[in-house]
């Protein structure tokens, strides 16, 4: 029997649209044919939630050539997202806001800290068709590795 409390390898993907820290709407569903990295982190402004962003704003050029795009989410607001991209010199990944209602997406992903109001650090690959193909929950003050994340994605896209 599966347990109901986490979403596993193999489940759909829940759908969301969500603002940017551009402003722009990003849809989950609109990136069909692309395998998506959804890097949850906890709070914007905190030192390994910038080294996980700057991570996918690095390694961009590497998830264009293998048909993947990164999308970073957290609860933080667009203004604060906008000023943090700016701060951290990201320009070509989208910094989604689950601000409103307070992490609604992040809770249909079934990573909410309700203790404290934001996402457990995670990282899950959808696949092209939409399925959740990867999903890790890391400790908090733990740095995901970007290189198992790419070595997954290369598995999903031969």
């Amino acid at each position: 029997m599966k347990d109901e409390t986490r979403l596993v390898q193999g489940d759909p993907s829940p759908d969301f649209e969500l603002d940017n820290h551009k402003g722009n709407k990003i849809k989950l569903s609109e990136h069909r044919g692309k395998t998506v990295l959804l890097s949850f982190h906890p709070l914007a402004w905190t030192s390994i939630c910038a080294k996980q962003m700057q991570s996918l704003e690095d390694n961009k050029e590497e998830l264009d050539e293998l048909n993947a795009v990164a999308l970073g989410i957290s609860v933080d607001t667009i203004p604060s997202k906008k000023a943090w991209a700016k701060e951290l010199g990201i320009v070509h990944t989208s910094l989604l806001c689950d601000f409103w209602p307070h992490g609604k997406m992040i809770k249909d992903y079934r990573i909410f800290r309700e203790e404290d109001g934001f996402s457990e650090r995670t990282n899950i690959i959808v696949d092209p068709e939409g399925n959740i193909a990867f999903i890790k929950v890391y400790p908090i003050g733990e740095l995901p590795d970007m290189d198992e994340i790419i070595e997954v994605i290369e598995k999903i896209e031969r």
